[in-house]
């Protein structure tokens, strides 16, 4: 009897549950289903990338700086013809660290090796020597760009910063100024390169910084980019720690 008073209830509830606000539900339900697989799938990717690359022009600092962030201790060093790579502990208690691998700069080697190495980057450190800066500005510039219309780089999109080193000399340009020149430079590099007959990244797609018909800047990029003004030295040289608070930081928040 209760049984039979129930099925008009029931009856009820299954036109409910077979009519349009069911479907949205089970809609609803698969879309979260997805969204939850693809973040896991992208944080899955991302977690498997653990190299900090430390990228530049031959005398822009980075091997003092590499060796800086290791051991805090100040060594003389030479231009490298390959890669040094070592773990770096991120944190005070240890418990994150990741792979720091300098990379050579010289002219005849710096693609090569970042071809290597670039699909396992979680960051990137260009260091840019804010000393030379004024005179160098082309090739820092030109090196920038073929690592930023880079197939990989663009679709990994790791945390990028610029690190203008050797700020403890007086003449160094500010963070602030090497931005604005780089992006003046990167700006007419697009122009000049979108006018050759054809201009390729590694992926064999047609390249393309920025946003096409606004002048460039980093704000545009896929990932995301920062400056910040150090020194590899400081400014009591060998005899003193070096400046890499802002970097340092940096490392922490992007790892």
């Amino acid at each position: 009897a209760m049984a039979g008073g129930l099925e008009p209830d029931l009856a009820a509830l299954r036109r409910e549950l077979s009519g349009p606000a069911a479907l949205s539900v089970v809609i609803a339900l698969i879309a979260v289903a997805v969204t939850f697989l693809i973040w896991r799938f992208v944080q899955g990717r991302r977690s498997s990338r653990k190299a900090v690359l430390l990228l530049g022009l031959c005398d822009a600092g980075k091997t003092l700086l590499f060796a800086r962030l290791l051991s805090g201790r100040y060594r003389d060093t030479q231009t490298s013809i390959t890669d040094s790579s070592a773990t770096y502990q991120v944190s005070r208690d240890k418990s994150t660290s990741v792979t720091l691998i300098d990379l050579p700069g010289h002219e005849s080697l710096r693609l090569q090796f970042l071809e290597r190495f670039k699909a396992a980057a979680r960051a990137i450190v260009f260091v840019v020597d804010s000393v030379a800066f004024q005179r160098e500005v082309k090739d820092v510039a030109e090196f920038l760009y073929q690592v930023l219309v880079d197939g990989t780089v663009l679709k990994n999109a790791p945390a990028l910063l610029i690190a203008c080193n050797k700020q403890d000399v007086t003449m160094a340009k500010s963070a602030k100024l090497i931005q604005q020149q780089l992006e003046k430079e990167l700006n007419t590099l697009r122009v000049t390169r979108s006018a050759a007959p054809t201009s390729l990244d590694s992926s064999g797609g047609p390249s393309q910084l920025g946003k096409k018909g606004k002048d460039f800047d980093f704000s545009q990029l896929p990932m995301k980019v920062e400056f910040v003004e150090c020194s590899a030295r400081g400014s009591k040289g060998e005899e003193g720690d070096a400046d890499l608070e802002g970097l340092e930081k940096w490392l922490v928040k992007v790892t």
